[in-house]
């Protein structure tokens, strides 16, 4: 199998089929990308009901989340493969359905043993979105306006990440949380098989080719690239994990009630959905080189800042680190289309999404034992100066960049 690097991407057309294909493929993309999320954001209010109704522990519950959303990470290197072989459109939306009809199924489980289970194999229809979607948005969006397209698509994620939980709430508080499960799975099924009776308009797939070809130490150069683009996300995901674990303890250390907490991490997701769109936008004007350095700085500060921050400062530094945290990912994103051949990006997000995903797993783990041995201030501390070095990663990228 070749690397998804043999060939330095070239620059290419500002749409492979047109700006009206192109926006098609966006719509649909982010439709998807907004349902995918919102099935496996839609869990965390429904577990209390689930664990009445099953009478579950903490441990059993935390399982469940744990199944799900691992199963839809282990298969994202060779679904992206296989799309470029059968066809990204086709997968994508099969695998939306999977998980929508994962989801009813989880509704009709009798007991703790099959619901779990079934949340391993509703989840294995998760793996289709990132690396896929990512690929054909990047492959529509070639040129200028590349990364406003990814941070669309980065976005409307996170929007569904909000309506999903809000989705499913009075749903189950009426009825309960299995016909709120099999309310969204119904949806999210019935329309990705809507959408796959459309697919070809919707999502036409690009033309066969080979990768542009180069020179062996080109290729070596770009395979170097993408080891640095791999390293930079890698660290940016794993501040993104472990931020989000252990910023509440120090929150209440500086006295701030639980509902007040969680309130302001309310204010860091929104702040975060608009830093993933703004960032996108940003980096088709400013640069990507230049967006990922402020953020990651941005970022990197108000780590530090929280340490000794006095509480009029809390709210504001909350909704920078948000915007800062979440919108370095649409410019990385960007980021791997720069380095990729068209078509071998979803061999390329596949990786690159492994790779982010394994490091935001264990993150919390290593920066937890960190912080038992010497304190959560030392945790801030190391995580801000990991992510300002997310920088120095980048840096040999810049020449590239500057080119294109």
């Amino acid at each position: 199998m070749r690397s998804p690097v043999d060939a330095v991407a070239p620059p290419g057309p500002p749409a492979l089929s047109g700006p009206r294909a192109g926006r098609r493929v966006l719509l649909t993309t982010s439709l998807v990308h907004l349902t995918n999320d919102a099935c496996f954001a839609l869990l965390y209010p429904l577990f209390p009901f689930i664990a009445a109704d099953l009478h579950l522990s903490y441990t059993q519950v935390g399982l469940i989340k744990a199944v799900f959303s691992g199963a839809s990470s282990v298969l994202q290197l060779p679904v992206g493969v296989l799309g470029e072989r059968w066809g990204a459109g086709l997968l994508l939306l099969l695998g939306n359905a999977w998980v929508g009809t994962g989801l009813g199924a989880m509704a009709l489980a009798g007991g703790y043993a099959a619901l779990l289970g079934l949340a391993l194999l509703a989840g294995l229809g998760g793996n289709a979105q990132h690396p896929l979607a990512s690929a054909m948005v990047s492959r529509s969006y070639e040129g200028p306006r590349a990364a406003t397209a990814l941070g669309t698509l980065n976005f409307a994620g996170d929007l569904g990440k909000l309506l999903g939980p809000l989705a499913v709430g009075g749903v189950a508080v009426a009825f309960g949380w299995r016909p709120a499960l099999a309310l969204v799975g119904g949806v999210t099924a019935v329309l990705s098989l809507a959408l796959l009776a459309g697919r070809r308009a919707l999502l036409p797939e690009p033309p066969r080719g080979e990768a542009t070809a180069a020179a062996g130490s080109s290729s070596r150069g770009a395979a170097g690239r993408f080891g640095a683009l791999l390293l930079a996300g890698g660290l940016d995901n794993a501040t993104r994990a472990a931020a989000l674990t252990f910023l509440p303890f120090l929150l209440v250390r500086h006295g701030l009630p639980a509902g007040v907490v969680s309130l302001l991490f309310s204010a860091i997701f929104a702040a975060g959905a608009a830093g993933k769109f703004a960032c996108g936008w940003l980096g088709d004007r400013w640069g990507l080189f230049a967006v990922v350095a402020v953020t990651e700085l941005a970022t990197a500060a108000a780590l530090v800042g929280f340490l000794a921050a006095p509480l009029a400062v809390v709210v504001p530094l909350a909704l920078v680190l948000g915007f800062a945290l979440n919108g370095t990912s649409s410019a990385l994103m960007a980021l791997v289309a720069q380095l990729v051949p068209a078509e071998r990006r979803g061999h390329g997000y596949g990786i690159y999404y492994t790779a982010t995903l394994v490091s935001g797993a264990l993150a919390p783990l290593a920066y937890g034992a960190l912080g038992d041995r010497a304190g959560l201030g030392t945790v801030f501390v190391a995580m801000a100066l990991l992510t300002a070095a997310v920088v120095v990663v980048v840096l040999p990228l810049r020449a590239l960049l500057a080119a294109r």
